[in-house]
């Protein structure tokens, strides 16, 4: 075989599929987006040691709220910028203010220090999170792209069993502020790698920020959020306080949208939604969130309550999910590499979501973990094969001009779906208990097990036999019967998967600007201001 010649290797080394240290940028984008997505969840289980040691119980839910609506408020707004301004940029900007949040939080004296860290690293964790998918299809085309996105699917549901499990082991061996120190090394690591190897375009322009925008969005975001996280709990869903910011938020996201039509850089462009995959693959992936959201938020306390495995045990349990999807996304992101397309896996990772929460419906108090584990396996499959093949779909609608901006407007939806979505599962959730706590127990035995938001697995089975059969039955009846309901979602989720449209991966970056599906002519980012291409930022 002939050797090639340098202008051949040199060919080789920059085409899109493998450009100059491509490994190395990719290990850093992956090590960004697990420290964002694994600081969700770490902070779980260390709660209890932390509001003892910063005496702020009143605070708990906050540690956790704080960064989840921070990072939801921020993906828009960097994919937005990274489009306008350069991807490099607010990457290496999202990375120093998630590493500044770290220290905040790992340095905190009060509750108070605590949660202002955790929201600045949510503002930080956010744009990770979007930049780090965006930098994928600014440096690989779509077709290829497919089988680097898919790994990112497992690290999605890999941080979200490895979070509570790493944040519980840390409290209990080297202190709870390791869940943020861990951070620093990672996150100065990808900034070094990110500053000296990530090559991009740059775009210099005069970027009208839409603060009117982001304020509404701010505020949208924030009554959403809050409504999902404290209705049923902190608050009745009748109580005036959830009720003023229901109808405030659904004010603000009026209000929002139709600052957007008049915005001269919106955060989030109408122009988005004249997308038909984009109009379809959004709602799709907010349906396979709930569905792997709900079963990750409720199942490792019923497999507390009902088989009594410790906290980490029910943890480890979720194991099968991340084999699930690992097992499915990887070979999946192949296949699309291979033939270009996306759909059939759409189809097959909804109806298997669907299946498995069919079959986790059918669980009882005499169905064995082996079982459970199998149940949740399946879960994971169905999820990995459908995860990334949305986000690929919307990316290959959309130029390379405009991929920051749809997949975080997709990633923006989906978080706010999979919100209100496993919200709503808690809702009917907590109704059943306290229905078949009533049912199921005498006023004795109600005045010992308490309100059900306080019943913990501690406390169940410490209850007399009698009082913790009947708690244990109570929990599994109101519980197990709801997975039952998310059924027409998942209905409704495989009939946008037929309707989805098939368009052929690219082999290239796609259209140009002012070819954006739905983009109004002469709206291109070259057109409003004097934009210059520099190669080496």
């Amino acid at each position: 075989m002939k050797d090639s010649t340098p202008a051949e290797k040199s060919v080789e080394q920059n085409s899109p599929e493998a450009p100059p240290h491509f490994g190395l940028i990719y290990a850093a984008l992956m090590a960004a987006m697990l420290v964002a997505s694994l600081d969700q969840t770490i902070v779980s289980t260390a709660l209890p040691t932390i509001v003892g040691e910063l005496n702020g119980v009143n605070h708990m839910a906050w540690v956790t709220t704080a960064y989840i609506l921070a990072a939801t408020i921020a993906m828009p707004v960097y994919g937005r910028l990274g489009d306008l301004i350069g991807r490099k940029v607010m990457f290496l900007g999202g990375l120093g203010v998630f590493l500044a949040g770290s220290v905040i939080a790992g340095a905190a004296q009060s509750m108070t220090v605590l949660i202002i860290g955790r929201a600045v690293q949510g503002l930080g964790g956010g744009g990770l999170m979007i930049n780090s998918q965006a930098i994928i299809a600014d440096l690989i085309p779509p077709r290829q792209r497919a089988k680097y996105m898919a790994p990112i699917g497992a690290v999605f549901g890999l941080s979200s069993v490895a979070g509570p499990l790493l944040g519980g082991w840390f409290t209990d061996s080297i202190g709870w502020r390791w869940a943020f120190w861990v951070n620093l090394p990672v996150a100065a690591l990808a900034i070094g790698i990110g500053a000296f190897a990530l090559r991009l375009p740059r775009r210099i322009a005069a970027v009208a920020f839409d603060y009117r925008g982001f304020t509404l969005l701010a505020a949208a975001v924030t009554c959403t959020v809050l409504v999902a996280e404290w209705g049923g709990t902190d608050y009745a869903w009748s109580d005036p306080v959830i009720l003023g910011m229901a109808a405030g938020g659904a004010v603000a996201w009026v209000l929002f949208f139709l600052s957007q039509r008049s915005a001269a850089e919106p955060i989030i462009p109408l122009w988005l939604f004249r997308s038909r995959i984009f109009n379809i693959a959004t709602p799709m992936g907010f349906v396979i969130a709930i569905g792997m959201f709900a079963f990750i938020g409720y199942l490792p306390t019923y497999l507390q309550m009902v088989y009594g495995v410790s906290a980490t045990q029910s943890g480890l349990l979720l194991i099968p999910m991340v084999a699930g999807i690992m097992a499915t996304a990887i070979p999946t992101g192949h296949l699309m590499s291979k033939t270009g397309r996306y759909k059939i896996y759409t189809i097959l990772g909804t109806a298997i979501v669907g299946v498995a929460a069919l079959l986790l419906s059918t669980l009882d108090v005499n169905s064995s973990l082996v079982l459970v584990s199998g149940y949740v396996f399946l879960l994971g499959c169905g999820v990995g094969f459908s995860m990334q093949p949305l986000v690929l779909a919307v990316q290959n609608d959309f130029p390379a001009s405009d991929v920051g901006t749809a997949t975080s407007a997709n990633n923006f939806f989906r978080e706010i779906g999979a919100t209100l979505g496993t919200a709503g599962v808690g809702a009917v959730f907590t109704h059943r208990l306290t229905d078949q706590l009533h049912d199921r127990l005498t006023a004795d035995a109600a005045g010992a097990v308490g309100n059900t938001l306080s019943l913990t697995p501690e406390l169940v089975h410490s209850l007399p036999e009698k009082t913790q059969d009947a708690v244990i039955l109570a929990y599994q009846h109101a519980l197990i019967p709801v997975f039952r309901y998310l059924l027409p979602v998942f209905v409704i989720g495989l009939g946008l998967a037929f309707l989805l449209p098939e368009k052929p991966l690219a082999d290239d970056n796609g259209p140009e600007p002012d070819e954006t599906p739905g983009r109004p002519e002469g709206t291109g980012p070259d057109d409003d201001a004097e934009v210059k291409t520099l190669r080496g930022n």
